[in-house]
């Protein structure tokens, strides 16, 4: 049975791809940083897909620790990964950082999801055959409009504006390089990545405490005009398991159709710079 890892699966677009992808017949691992939100999203998974084999085991984006002991818990195992979907994101209406120093949506959203991705790589390469890592970014990153600034990306010196859309956009930008750089790298393995825009999507996305009052106003207000979280999956779905995708590695995909991203993710030279960027920030060699 092949396995499908997902981050921030316990509610929204991911608890939503995971109950497809469990309906398809994978075994699905939430990995979740609230342990009683993913025991209640394992049990609605399994009684909605009819598959009882999803576990969760818990992780942290923000916390260098705690992606480690993810990694080193399931390295462990010696089980090969057929699909990880990097889902899970966030959005803070003012400026913090980690655990380790990192402005928070940043490191949860691009520094993360990178480290996540370079510990489990040797279990990705171990499933065989058209393995895929997918990973959540948006539309967003077209409003990163002079794209990554590398003398600040941990926005130390900008002002934090507009609930942090500024840092979002600039985070979402780094996930469409990062799938990028990492399919050129991954070019003679069996991985593909790729990268996908849900659309506008009604969740808790910006609605439990970091968007502050006006996130959660403003998430309110736009709410009729959003998508469900259902059809917000279908293109992380579509990209994790359609025979369509296989072989097509280093796109980024809206509506389940490869979509032209932004000049600035199109920069190979910047992608690369993020990747060795991102190994220095989090130490690896």
């Amino acid at each position: 049975m092949p396995t499908t890892v997902i981050t921030g699966a316990n509610s929204g677009i991911g608890l939503e791809a995971a109950v497809a992808i469990a309906r398809a017949g994978h075994r699905v691992v939430l990995a979740v940083r609230n342990p009683t939100k993913g025991a209640a999203a394992l049990a609605d998974i399994q009684t909605r897909s009819g598959n009882d084999d999803v576990e969760q085991l818990p992780l942290d984006l923000a916390s260098i620790a705690s992606i480690r002991d993810f990694a080193a818990t399931w390295n462990a195992r010696n089980e090969p990964i057929n699909v990880l979907i990097n889902n899970a994101g966030v959005v803070m209406k003012e400026r913090t950082v980690t655990a380790d120093g990192f402005e928070t949506t940043f490191g949860v959203n691009h520094l993360g999801h990178f480290l996540l991705t370079h510990l489990l790589l040797d279990d990705l390469v171990a499933a065989g055959d058209d393995t895929r890592v997918v990973t959540v970014a948006s539309g967003a990153h077209f409003f990163a409009r002079q794209g990554l600034d590398f003398d600040d990306l941990m926005f130390e010196r900008r002002r934090y504006s507009q609930m942090g859309m500024g840092a979002y956009a600039a985070s979402k930008l780094a996930n469409v390089m990062f799938t990028r750089q990492l399919a050129r790298r991954l070019a003679d393995t069996n991985i593909a990545a790729n990268c996908v825009h849900p659309g506008f999507v009604a969740t808790n996305f910006a609605r439990e405490g970091d968007g502050g009052r006006l996130g959660d106003l403003s998430m309110r207000l736009a709410k009729p005009f959003a998508r469900s979280p259902e059809k917000g999956a279908r293109t992380s779905v579509h990209v994790a398991l359609s025979p369509e995708v296989a072989g097509v590695t280093g796109q980024y995909f809206v509506n389940s159709k490869v979509h032209a991203c932004s000049k600035f993710a199109a920069d190979d030279a910047a992608c690369a710079r993020l990747w060795n960027t991102s190994e220095s920030l989090l130490g690896l060699d």
